[in-house]
């Protein structure tokens, strides 16, 4: 029904927005992502745009509400694999950026999904079956994500260590923050996967 609603923000806490559009306030729910995006309200209200999601059940109607059509498209995947609600999508893009979320499922790092809120290791690996073929496929596409999943393909190079640190920046960590973490890892024997998947722990923290 709504694609993007874009107005004046009126309010902001931790899980919700509300959106003054043409005189109407619209409740949002919101991931940690997109409340560390956006702006704090004052007046004049600052103004915003949010891509939108509807959720309507039996008991309730709920609108959700994203900084990027990226977070967006991660949220609609999430909620097609069985048994992922809006509500666990949602834990997980408050934990994971919709890069991070495609690193983490293309790399098979069930862990660091399992960290989100309401998620145990078996929707993990449910989500890692059903969405790893899609978010390959999609990764064809010239954009951050693709790049980053580029970067852990076998053989890509020899140069494991500098693989590693590039694919870190693309995620939005600083080289500061990607060799620091990759200091601490002992990476003998270690495939590149294995190596960016080590350091994103350390990097979490």
């Amino acid at each position: 029904m709504f694609y993007y609603i874009s107005g004046g923000l009126a309010l902001l806490d931790m899980n919700t927005a509300v959106v003054d559009a043409g005189g109407v306030g619209y409740r949002l729910t919101v991931s940690q992502t997109t409340y560390n995006a956006l702006p704090r309200p004052a007046q004049p209200m600052p103004q915003v745009r949010l891509y939108t999601y509807m959720a309507v059940r039996e008991d309730a109607v709920e609108l959700f509400g994203f900084c990027t059509v990226e977070e967006l498209s991660a949220f609609k995947l999430l909620i097609s694999v069985s048994g992922v609600g809006p509500k666990a999508a949602m834990a997980i893009l408050s934990l994971l950026t919709p890069e991070k979320f495609a690193l983490a499922v293309c790399s098979e790092d069930t862990k660091t999904l399992s960290r989100a809120s309401g998620v145990g290791a078996k929707t993990a690996a449910r989500i890692v079956l059903e969405l790893k073929d899609k978010l390959l496929r999609e990764a064809k596409e010239d954009n951050s994500t693709a790049a980053a999943l580029e970067t852990i393909k076998p053989g890509a190079s020899n140069n494991r260590l500098t693989e590693a640190q590039d694919a870190l920046m693309v995620l939005g960590y600083t080289r500061a923050e990607a060799l620091t973490a990759l200091r601490t890892i002992d990476t003998a024997g270690m495939e590149l996967e294995d190596i960016i998947r080590a350091a994103l722990k350390k990097l979490m923290k």
